[in-house]
């Protein structure tokens, strides 16, 4: 009994861990980049090699999406109309996080604040944050869509991706919208250009 009473608190803290991980997960990347901007040291090859890799980031999360449309952009609990198999989610089952997790690193180079240190604990630190919402969003998916998401899961790796397109004609897909893509992906375009600029205006400052 005091094992199963152990069990079932060790799961209900979990399950509230993730919970907060989901719903304040677009706010956790503000102190690092506050320390990128405070403690920056930019050179024009750590401009070039992390926007590149950061663009690369953006832009599969914009192909992420224009699949999945404004449903991401969720934080008051999960949710989802689809199981969505298509674009980018054939390869991996969460392209906006495997996106982010590039973004934030090529913003990291770009800043070349306290590297490598700095990078590593924000790699680190995001991975641990989305295991758990990881955690929050798949119990729901697999409550909702069962089989087709055991089986998706079965092929389809969580944070890196596979070679060959994962398909199954049986799970009904949303049609590929970009223009709605653009809409949701609108803030952290805007993030994405804005802190861009501003690492590229105190490098040009403080050069």
């Amino acid at each position: 009994n005091r094992q199963k009473l152990f069990q079932t608190d060790i799961e209900n803290l979990m399950n509230n861990i993730s919970s907060l991980a989901f719903k304040y997960r677009s706010y956790t990347p503000i102190p690092f980049l506050l320390l990128m901007l405070i403690f920056q040291e930019s050179t024009p090859l750590t401009l070039i090699i992390g926007f590149a890799v950061a663009l690369i980031g953006e832009l599969i999360r914009f192909w992420g999406v224009s699949w999945a449309g404004s449903e991401t952009r969720s934080t008051g609990g999960v949710g989802g109309t689809f199981l969505i198999i298509s674009g980018p989610f054939a390869y991996i089952r969460n392209p906006l996080y495997f996106g982010n997790i590039l973004l934030y690193l090529g913003l990291g180079i770009m800043s070349f604040a306290l590297f490598p240190y700095l990078q590593i604990v924000a790699i680190i630190f995001f991975l641990i944050q989305y295991y758990f919402i990881v955690n929050e969003e798949e119990k729901y998916l697999r409550e909702k869509f069962k089989d087709d998401y055991k089986d998706y899961c079965k092929y389809v790796p969580a944070f890196f991706p596979r070679l060959f397109p994962y398909k199954n004609s049986n799970i009904v897909q949303p049609p590929r919208n970009p223009k709605a893509g653009f809409r949701s992906e609108k803030r952290s375009l805007q993030a994405f250009i804005g802190i861009s600029l501003l690492l590229i205006i105190l490098w040009l400052i403080r050069g």
